[in-house]
């Protein structure tokens, strides 16, 4: 496919000298680095992460983890008294 992109002088001058040292066409290094980028944006598909809590049978009753403002308050109650 042929197509026309603008890139800035100093860009295009940097993939050109990198696309020699390679020994690659300017046209090769742009579709082999484009290829890189879109399998590393994709690849990205980690599993979901698990907290494994020590001891303990959880959070503190009436203290809600995605409220962090809570557990800072619970935190400083416990450490200095209400």
């Amino acid at each position: 496919m042929r197509t026309t992109i603008l890139l800035d002088d100093e860009l295009a001058e940097n993939l050109k000298k990198a696309a020699r040292i390679r020994g690659l066409s300017f046209s090769a290094f742009l579709a082999e680095a484009g290829r890189a980028a879109l399998k590393a944006s994709t690849s990205i598909d980690e599993e979901p992460f698990e907290l494994i809590v020590a001891g303990g049978s959880g959070p503190k009753p009436g203290i809600d983890l995605d409220k962090t403002s809570q557990l800072l308050a619970a935190e400083d109650e416990e450490r200095y008294g209400s």
